[in-house]
């Protein structure tokens, strides 16, 4: 079967969610309710932003307009909107205006495929809550991440200017290098729920959760949308050092606050999908399901489930940016291509044979534990991936071992050091000696002439004895 008839019987293939008692004017209706619900997401993550790293820095935060300084990131808001907007002369204004645009707008339709909850009445109505579900929806999160790359490169372009052109290039080359790997862990997702719906997916975890069956995948997810979203420690797009605010260095007003909300809105897009393909979506955590008879896990609960697993991972954007430094850009491309990409490969072929084995393709002989039978076959593939792991891992630590013991003799500080030999003065380490260069170049040691001025004391000395 080619390509093209596999994506054709996938898209062929029925979606959980129904749609069926769903008009065009509540599709409209929840369009607007997604819309607002994100901008209501975003204010607050701005102030819980600024105020969690002001504890982390002591130093308050925004503490003045509102209470508690709730209304700050509204008032910024209004400040960019009756900002003066410049424009570099040099700049190309249909392409500079329409760069911010297409990367806000990509952030907000990556959220229609989310499933928000449940099936709830609305307006006389049953209907989900998700603005739309495609059999292959996770392709569409992809694709709109590379649409997303093009507002970024020519926001760069346009503004006729190095950095920011500078800043596009690597931003764009560092959001389609982990496109790559993220695509890659999501594999091992789809496997599990055998489709690529995110109702599918969030129904496929009605009994286990797919952080503990795929769980390497959802550490290699995290780290990609770290570096999807330009987030500490990797908000390589900018540098305060070489290329200033990278690709929106020229922007102001809301052109650059359409960049803004674009990168958070952003983070709240990872952050759903993160929660829909591994922590259940909508669906309450195991012991809050139970109670009375699943009462807790149906219709509007599953918002406030929804939303506090999202936030959680929000949390975890505040700490790694109040904690870590920013990596360095040749250290960031090394641990996409040759460390995330490679394990992801690695992780989709592990888990191939393990559905395999659950299949009953090696064998139908199970093992029962804690009340859960699982076939041996399975266990079998885990013990021989744990041990290659633990293998690999104590082959990697002897060689980095080695390599830092060769390292620290080769660190050996020198007696002497000669100030420029580099072609620039270097002053001497506590314990080495200044070797002199006169302007003819020829080194002098200024140890045998320490010795000659303390050797002829020592000579006048011998000969008034010899007198005596």
């Amino acid at each position: 079967m080619n390509s093209l008839a596999i994506l054709t019987t996938a898209a062929e293939q029925p979606v959980v969610a129904d749609f069926s008692d769903t008009p065009v004017w509540l599709s409209l209706v929840k369009a607007l309710m997604i819309f607002v619900y994100l901008l209501l997401s975003v204010l607050l993550m701005i102030w819980f932003e600024r105020r969690m790293i002001g504890r982390m820095q002591q130093r308050p935060g925004p503490n003045r307009v509102g209470p508690f300084g709730l209304l700050q990131s509204l008032a910024d808001g209004m400040k960019s909107m009756l900002k003066e907007d410049v424009r570099p002369g040099t700049a190309d204004a249909l392409i500079f205006t329409m760069a911010p645009v297409v990367f806000a707008s990509a952030a907000f339709i990556s959220f229609a495929i989310v499933p928000i909850g449940g099936e709830v009445q609305m307006f006389g109505h049953t209907t989900p809550l998700q603005l739309t579900d495609l059999p292959v929806a996770a392709l569409l999160v992809l694709a709109v991440a590379g649409i997303a790359a093009y507002g970024i490169v020519l926001g760069g372009w346009s503004a006729g200017s190095t950095y920011p052109l500078l800043g596009g290039l690597r931003a764009t080359a560092q959001i389609i290098s982990y496109e790559i790997a993220m695509g890659l862990a999501l594999v091992a997702v789809f496997m599990y729920a055998g489709s690529m719906s995110t109702s599918e997916i969030v129904a496929a975890q009605s009994d286990l959760w797919f952080i503990i069956p795929a769980c390497v995948s959802f550490v290699l997810y995290v780290i990609t949308m770290v570096g999807e979203t330009n987030r500490l420690p990797f908000d390589l797009a900018e540098g305060e050092g070489e290329l200033v605010g990278g690709y929106f260095t020229e922007y102001s007003g809301m052109r650059f606050a359409m960049f803004f909300l674009g990168e958070y809105v952003n983070m709240f897009t990872v952050s759903a999908l993160a929660t829909t393909f591994f922590l259940g979506g909508w669906q309450a955590p195991p012991g809050i399901a139970a109670i009375g008879d699943g009462m807790l896990n149906t219709g509007w609960w599953g918002v406030l489930w929804f939303t506090i697993k999202m936030w959680l991972f929000m949390w975890g954007f505040v700490w790694l940016r109040g904690t870590l430094l920013r990596t360095r850009y040749d250290q960031f491309m090394a641990l996409g291509w040759k460390f995330l990409m490679p394990v992801a490969v690695a992780w989709v072929i592990v888990v191939a044979f393990i559905r395999g084995a659950d299949a009953g393709f090696f064998g139908d002989s199970t093992i029962s534990i804690l009340g859960r039978a699982f076939p041996v076959s399975s266990l079998i593939i885990i013990a021989f991936l744990a041990v290659l792991v633990f293998g690999v891992m104590w082959i990697w630590e002897t060689r980095a071992e080695k390599k830092a013991a060769a390292l620290e003799e080769a660190d050996v500080l020198p007696d002497e050091i000669d100030p420029f030999a580099g072609g620039h003065p270097v002053p001497p380490l506590p314990g080495q000696r200044l070797v002199e260069t006169p302007r003819d170049g020829t080194a002098i040691d200024t140890k045998p002439a320490r010795t000659q001025q303390t050797s002829a004391p020592l000579a006048e000395q011998e000969e008034h004895n010899r007198g005596r």
